[in-house]
């Protein structure tokens, strides 16, 4: 049996994953039901979820291919396809369907054309309180698992050396900076107005792609560069220090600097401070991955299995959100209380899991049988060889959101 499906969860990368999701469901808690701080901070700055997400991705999907690279696997570009589809495509057209089904209910300002759905573009044009807004993260995801295939044929193909990929990266991270700064200086500067802000600046693709990069940039390392790696990983606790103060720093500016009253938006913050954010968390990823960190020997209890349904869960607790509210306020239970508030995150989660074990794990498993690693020869396996416990598949290290 390949190793690949045997190897058990990174506590480290749960513990990452879990605070994710958390970190999002606190923000959007406020967003959408109750305009009060409940958790203080946090629910101003638990945005920067999707860009842990990012850097998790970027990470996980990168050594996928790069180690195929590197190894001069067998690599199918089409299992990688089938995979990233069989993963990703049942739970969002589920809740998709939730929006079509409740339009009364669950509709914005506004809603994209149905082709955009589909397509995941979306977010090229998407403004808050339009229809299923959250949908802006998987449209970056997607669009990041289309093209990064294809710029590794471009830069690895020919070679045994990065040098192209290395490149590509620096070049991304200057222009999506850039990309940024004309945008905001383009939309009226500090003047641009909220609005304005999310369309050309947070929610599009071209302005946010440079947060997979880091950890991109760390699964480069470990597959091209494996003895740096491994002196890498020798200083897991100071990486997780490191990791912790930059991202405190960042957090800090995006809190106080970022917006000021009668100044308006800051310039720098937005040009390149998404990009110091996912380094800093690329930081906490690489500390994950140190077996001489804390963290990556940490196990929280139900971290796992929150890591395990996070993708579920950040799919399917926005529409309850919106749905619950109303019959919690008429029942007489504030959503402004912990009461309230326990209760639709308790559903949230609970419906996650549902989501999980109806469609997402059925796909999974059905993913296994058909497309079970991203090697060409993959489907010649044995069949006894195919049979994996399912909770080991889906848990392994590898597996990205």
């Amino acid at each position: 049996m390949s190793l690949v499906f045997t190897q058990s969860r990174l506590p480290g990368l749960d513990t990452l994953r879990a605070l994710a999701i958390i970190l999002v469901l606190i923000f959007h808690y406020r967003v959408v039901v109750s305009n009060e701080l409940l958790f203080g901070f946090i629910s101003k700055i638990g945005w920067v979820g999707v860009d842990l997400f990012f850097v998790l991705s970027g990470y996980l999907i990168g050594d996928q291919l790069l180690r195929a690279y590197a190894n001069n696997q067998n690599f199918s570009l089409k299992h990688f396809y089938a995979r990233r589809l069989f993963r990703t495509l049942p739970n969002y057209y589920a809740v998709f369907a939730l929006y079509l089904l409740l339009p009364s209910l669950l509709s914005g300002t506004y809603t994209a054309p149905l082709w955009q759905f589909i397509s995941f573009t979306q977010n090229l044009d998407m403004r808050p309180g339009e229809t299923f807004t959250h949908s802006w993260s998987l449209c970056v995801e997607e669009q990041f698992y289309l093209l990064f295939p294809l710029i590794c044929m471009l830069t690895l193909s020919n070679t045994a050396k990065p040098i192209g990929l290395w490149l590509t990266i620096g070049l991304a991270f200057i222009a999506a900076a850039s990309i940024r700064w004309y945008m905001f200086t383009t939309h009226a500067g500090a003047a641009i107005t909220g609005k304005d802000y999310w369309e050309f600046i947070y929610y599009p693709s071209y302005s946010r792609f440079d947060e997979l990069l880091p950890g991109i940039a760390l699964a480069l390392i470990k597959n091209y560069h494996p003895i740096t790696f491994a002196k890498l990983l020798r200083y897991g606790n100071q990486w997780l220090l490191a990791g912790l103060i930059s991202s405190g720093i960042v957090l800090y500016l995006f809190l106080n600097i970022h917006y000021q009253e009668g100044i308006g938006i800051n310039p720098w913050t937005t040009s390149i401070g998404y990009s110091l954010l996912a380094i800093s968390f690329s930081f906490l990823v690489l500390a994950a991955l140190s077996p001489h960190s804390w963290l990556y020997h940490c196990k929280i209890p139900s971290a796992a299995k929150l890591a395990l349904w996070s993708y579920a869960i950040y799919l399917i607790h926005k529409p309850l959100y919106q749905l619950m509210k109303g019959p919690l306020k008429n029942a007489g239970i504030s959503t402004d209380g912990y009461l309230g508030m326990g209760i639709i995150l308790l559903v949230s989660i609970i419906a996650g899991w549902g989501l999980y074990k109806l469609v997402e794990e059925p796909f999974m498993n059905l993913r296994q049988r058909f497309f079970p690693s991203n090697d060409k020869s993959s489907r010649n396996i044995p069949a006894q060889d195919k049979k994996v416990n399912n909770k080991e598949t889906l848990a392994r290290p590898t597996e990205p959101n």
